[in-house]
């Protein structure tokens, strides 16, 4: 049985990428390293003991804390079935959920009739099986100075960038020319922070490139 540190979990609607709009439960996993600016989840940075807490106290949270509990792949299954949850696709999103191996959890779920997804910044190995679905945030020259690996940008499915001007355009652009993606990958640029301006690069980028916009709907409509 693998150990992972759970910050929340939850069930809702996928509000972004090619799940848009699917009834997801979200498994959120504690720790990251990565350091980027505009993170709106920062309580999951830190792994710190003096934050454990039982997983009933996790389950029952109402807002943002580092708060954590250690959790193996079965135990979160169950609380899967004790909370009723009525999703079948499960997001595995963090944090950085590529710190942990993922096999376990998500070969367990897929046996119960689960399909599930990550979400990486694409700056750790993945450790998940085939028909994971992966999508990565590939989170370049950011402040923890991990790089983002040609290991994770060929084994995605989708590519997410979040973008507020210009220059994260030009990031990737040269990203996709050292860490090729594979032919059926989708690319979608995601405004940051829901910004008129962001917003507006990126509709005018897609038509360019003939990618696609992701628009963090959950957001909008004033889910978690």
């Amino acid at each position: 049985m693998n150990k992972y540190k759970i910050n929340e979990i939850f069930e809702t609607i996928q509000g972004e990428g090619q799940y848009t709009g699917t009834a997801s439960i979200f498994v959120r996993l504690q720790g990251c390293p990565v350091g980027c600016s505009w993170c709106d989840t920062k309580q999951t940075w830190e792994q710190l003991e003096s934050d454990k807490q039982s997983l009933s106290n996790i389950i029952i949270k109402t807002s943002d804390s580092p708060t954590w509990c250690d959790a193996d792949e079965s135990i979160i299954y169950n609380t899967f079935v004790e909370q009723g949850y009525r999703a079948k696709h499960v997001v595995i999103t963090g944090g950085e959920p590529c710190m942990f191996d993922l096999n376990p959890l998500c070969n367990l779920l897929h046996s119960k009739g689960y399909t599930t997804q990550i979400e990486t910044s694409g700056t750790f190995e993945i450790q998940a099986p085939d028909q994971t679905w992966v999508t990565v945030s590939p989170k370049i020259n950011m402040k923890g100075g991990y790089p983002v690996l040609a290991s994770c940008m060929l084994r995605a499915n989708e590519i997410k960038h979040p973008i507020a001007r210009q220059t994260h355009v030009e990031e990737l652009e040269q990203l996709l020319i050292e860490a090729p993606v594979k032919p059926n990958t989708l690319i979608y640029l995601q405004p940051i922070s829901q910004k008129t301006s962001a917003t507006e690069l990126a509709i005018e980028t897609c038509k360019e490139k003939n990618w696609r916009l992701s628009v963090q709907v959950h957001k909008y409509i004033g889910i978690s």
